[in-house]
């Protein structure tokens, strides 16, 4: 059964080869789809297709940094190459520019040297081989140590949940067994203001319990109650299936939250009314909670 997984994690690894040292680090945050980014060397620039899909494989959402570094473990590290003709025109601007100014002055070396495109650092081209190999290895491994990570606090996360899930088990059990009381209060309420405006006139029971029975049957929240174990049950039922669940379960929070409104609305009761304060808490506990999930 895959497991569920938070959107938050953090993974590193490095591989060594005969030459080269490659490290690879990965995080991932929150995000409504799957995004990666990736920071390559430029020799391994030409992976980065693989590197896409080896991390769309392995998760279905969140924002993935995808950093990758490399070193030379032994020699031939490389050559430094400088363009001659770039630093004479370097050398030339800046004179024609001093005359121009009439300033005086000459361009150091040491400016000279920081001109862009003076030293170029050309690596041996044996590095895009061996580091290929080494780069997959590396990014793999980080991806896992990132997917335990995930998973880690998904299962802490789904614990978390189910702890909202059975409050709002108990709180449909409440407003349950306040709903016979509400027809029978609602009764008292509507014969008190009927016996104030007739004063002494004889009160029609049969009328008055008509009217509360009309009542009674607007404000009948059975329909709701039903959805809101419906809607927990299914809610239970992906967290027992694992995997991605994260959307679904968003989904089913805001029906839960609009069965909530529905039922206090329709209740015209005080008491049950008062009670939705804290189903709502938790309806909004566990939102915030979801956001977090794959």
């Amino acid at each position: 059964m895959p497991a569920i997984a938070s959107m938050t994690g953090y993974g590193r690894a490095e591989v060594r080869g005969e030459r080269l040292a490659v490290t690879a680090e990965a995080r991932s945050l929150n995000h409504r789809y799957l995004e990666v980014s990736l920071r390559l060397p430029r020799t391994l620039a030409g992976q980065e297709p693989d590197l896409r899909r080896l991390v769309q494989g392995r998760f279905a959402r969140g924002r993935f940094d995808l950093t990758v570094a490399i070193r030379r473990l032994t020699g031939g590290s490389g050559s430094v190459r400088v363009d001659l003709a770039l630093a004479r025109e370097y050398l030339a601007r800046a004179r024609e520019l001093a005359r121009a100014c009439q300033l005086d002055g000459e361009l150091s070396l040491a400016h000279l040297l920081q001109c862009p495109g003076v030293l170029v650092v050309e690596e041996p081209e044996e590095d895009e081989g061996e580091g290929g190999a080494l780069l997959k290895e590396a990014v793999d491994q980080a991806l896992s140590e990132l997917g335990r990570m995930r998973e880690a606090e998904g299962a802490a996360l789904a614990a978390d949940l189910e702890t909202h899930l059975g409050a709002l088990d108990s709180w449909i059990d409440e407003v349950a067994a306040l709903a016979p009381q509400v027809a029978a209060r609602q009764r008292e309420r509507l014969l008190g203001r009927v016996r104030d405006l007739l004063g002494a006139v004889p009160v029609d029971e049969t009328r008055v319990a008509q009217e509360a029975a009309l009542w009674a049957a607007r404000a009948d929240v059975a329909e709701e109650l039903a959805r809101l174990r419906s809607h927990l049950a299914q809610a239970r039922t992906l967290l027992a299936r694992g995997g991605p669940v994260g959307r679904p379960l968003d989904f089913l929070v805001q029906e839960m939250q609009r069965e909530v409104t529905t039922l206090a609305a329709k209740a015209d009761d005080g008491e049950i009314v008062r009670r939705c304060l804290p189903a709502r808490a938790a309806l909004e506990r566990l939102r915030e909670q979801i956001q977090n999930l794959e």
